[in-house]
């Protein structure tokens, strides 16, 4: 797995993920990310309103038209339905970019989206899984689906691909010092982070 050349960004949570059917329901982790002049909100899916990610956002300073990238992790849509409220930003997925009207074709594996910001194809969850890798100052942050939570373990995810999660699962341990899962807190691995 790749790793960004820069270790400049700042990573902000917007949104802490939940999976519960009480007590905060489904949602997504909604990250910010900012390393020179781009803006990337990763994940703007399932949330109470859309002014819970838009909120935040504003509180940072960012208001939604400064935001030039948005990244899905997959294409559930608890993971998208938000995406439409960045009315400037390139959208990135696993095979393409979309900027307004125009397609481009494009494997995210390796895709630089700033200095410090890079991603990665990490399938197993579903087969188009993509992370975002970050460097800061204070080490490599990757938003990821690979762990829908800290506690989650690979039966608890029913994935498409067991093995391919585990392998997924096993490069970001291998560079992480923090990781914003899908649906949860981010958490620090540690010897004890479900493989």
């Amino acid at each position: 797995m790749d790793l960004p050349n820069g270790r400049t960004a700042r990573v902000d949570i917007l949104l802490i993920g939940s999976l519960t059917s009480t007590g905060g329901g489904v949602m997504s982790a909604c990250t910010l990310i900012r390393d020179g002049d781009r803006v990337i909100v990763v994940d703007p899916g399932m949330a109470p309103s859309a002014r819970s990610i838009l909120d935040p956002l504003e509180a940072l300073g960012v208001r939604p038209e400064d935001v030039t990238e948005v990244v899905l992790g997959h294409h559930h849509p608890d993971h998208t339905i938000h995406a439409g409220h960045f009315p400037n930003a390139a959208i990135h997925d696993h095979w393409a970019i979309y900027r307004g009207t125009d397609w481009e074709d494009s494997d995210a594996e390796g895709r630089v989206l700033a200095p410090s910001v890079i991603l990665a194809r990490t399938p197993g969850h579903t087969a188009e899984d993509i992370s975002t890798i970050v460097g800061t100052p204070d080490g490599i942050v990757v938003c990821t689906h690979c762990w829908f939570t800290a506690e989650t373990t690979v039966d608890d995810e029913a994935p498409d691909d067991p093995d391919q999660l585990h392998a997924s699962r096993a490069s970001i341990l291998a560079i992480a010092n923090r990781i914003v899962p899908g649906h949860g807190p981010a958490f620090t691995p540690t010897d004890s982070t479900s493989r």
